[in-house]
């Protein structure tokens, strides 16, 4: 395992953990209802080996996360820039995000979260994100850019605890 899908798979074990001790904090158990939508929650690969996007289903079709990705330019080639969701949504399963703009750069996703080739739930690619993502970049001199295409991002594996568990 390369150091940076080690990196992107703590980062996401982090976001978990602390989710599920807040809601059983509250008293709650953590819900994960294919009618909720929060099946989907989890972490996917982007553009390149290392990057991802992860991706946090809450009430009422609120979507939080980010997206983690190298950067480009010359002052953060191959530092890791993290882009919070600014604007994100659920319906369905039609799924939309807006990044915040890091470095002169963000990112809009239009698309739906569709079953992939996974066997099982836990398994990778089990969900994939369909869709258009779009690439909006600044220039030096506040010339704004756009950049779509098609991309099929597939959810990273995960530990459901399901196996050995003896409770």
């Amino acid at each position: 395992m390369s150091i940076h899908k080690l990196r992107a798979f703590l980062v996401g074990a982090v976001i978990v953990c602390v989710g599920c001790g807040l809601a059983e904090s509250q008293g709650q158990k953590p819900a994960r209802s294919a009618n909720s939508g929060t099946d989907y929650s989890g972490m996917y690969n982007f553009l390149r080996d290392g990057e991802f996007v992860q991706v946090n289903v809450e009430d009422q079709g609120r979507v939080t996360g980010f997206v983690s990705r190298y950067g480009d330019s010359e002052s953060d080639r191959g530092v890791f820039l993290d882009h919070f969701f600014k604007e994100g949504k659920l319906d369905g399963n039609e799924l939309t995000f807006t990044t915040d703009t890091v470095h002169g750069v963000s990112y809009e996703f239009h698309g739906a979260v569709e079953r992939g080739e996974g066997k099982n739930p836990g398994d990778e690619a089990y969900y994939v994100l369909k869709g258009t993502l779009i690439e909006n970049s600044m220039d030096a001199g506040k010339k704004t850019s756009s950049h779509s295409r098609q991309v099929a991002l597939k959810m990273f594996p995960q530990d459901l605890g399901t196996k050995g568990d003896k409770k």
